[in-house]
Parts: C-alpha cells; sequence; structure tokens
C-alpha cells in the first residue's frame, strides 16, 4: 500500500521545483530521501505510520539543531533549521492534547488489562501507532509509568 504523505511529498517537490523555490525544494528533497532510504534499508514500501515517524524524527532533529545553533549564536544556521522544521510541521498530524493524551492512556490501560509496571510494554505498544507524531512517547511513558505506579 503506497503512501498518500510519500505521494504528496513529491508532489510538492515538484511544485515547488516549478516554482523555482530552491529552499523549500532541498528540504523537500532531503525529507523524501530520508523516506526513500527507510524504504530501501528495510525491503519494504512505507505507509503514512512509518512516514510520519520519519517526519517527526526529522522534525526532533531540527528542534536540536535549532536549540545548539541558537545558544551558539549562529542565527543564519538556526534560520534554516527553523524553515525546515516549519515544512515538516506542515506534514505531521496536529499535536495531541494532554486531555486526550490522558483519554488515550486510559483507554489502553483498560483494553490491556494493565495493572502494575512490568505491564508497561503492553500499553506502549498500544498507544504507539496512536500517538507517533502526536505527543512525545517519552512524555507518555512517563505518564503511563506514574499510573501504574500509584
Amino acid at each position: 500500500m503506497a503512501s498518500p504523505l510519500k505521494e504528496q511529498l513529491s508532489q510538492d517537490v515538484k511544485t515547488a521545483l516549478k516554482g523555482g523555490d530552491k529552499e523549500r525544494v532541498a528540504a523537500l528533497r532531503f525529507t523524501l530521501a530520508a523516506v526513500k532510504q527507510q524504504e530501501v534499508d528495510t525491503r519494504t514500501e512505507l505507509d503514512d505510520t512509518a512516514v510520519v515517524a520519519i517526519l517527526t524524527k526529522l522534525a526532533n532533529q531540527r528542534k536540536e539543531s535549532l536549540s545548539q545553533f541558537e545558544q551558539a549564536g549562529r542565527e543564519d544556521l538556526a534560520a534554516k533549521e527553523r524553515y525546515e522544521l516549519g515544512i515538516l510541521q506542515t506534514y505531521l498530524p496536529q499535536p495531541l492534547g494532554e486531555a486526550e493524551i490522558d483519554a488515550l492512556i486510559a483507554e489502553a490501560l483498560t483494553a490491556t488489562g494493565a495493572s502494575s509496571a512490568k505491564d508497561m510494554g503492553k500499553v506502549m505498544t498500544a498507544l504507539r501507532p496512536q500517538l507517533v507524531g502526536r505527543a512525545d512517547l517519552a512524555a507518555v511513558s512517563a505518564k503511563v509509568k506514574q499510573r501504574l505506579a500509584g
């Protein structure tokens, strides 16, 4: 099953090329290359969930770089990272709010029958597909751990 998100990236590269937007072309090509590299590495065609995971990873890398460039006083490089992060975020799903995350955690706890910290893996496995690209999985993991401990 082909990824509509990957197709959208390809179309947007073509549109940016026709429009002469070199910065956007470079950012989109880099993103598309990361998706294609993952397909080559896994020898599978990625679905939207996998593409979102790659986009999330790239966005997190941009955030980290942005922070480092700002601390180093490199506004030129920080501006480039900010621009690329903005492009990546247009392809990512909207982040979930705290209430939505709490509801999904409660639902996963009930569905998996989790009752102690040793059930943590089951709960996170149930949550991960719903949260990829929409929430910080480390923060969600901490919340689940707190719920299971308390």
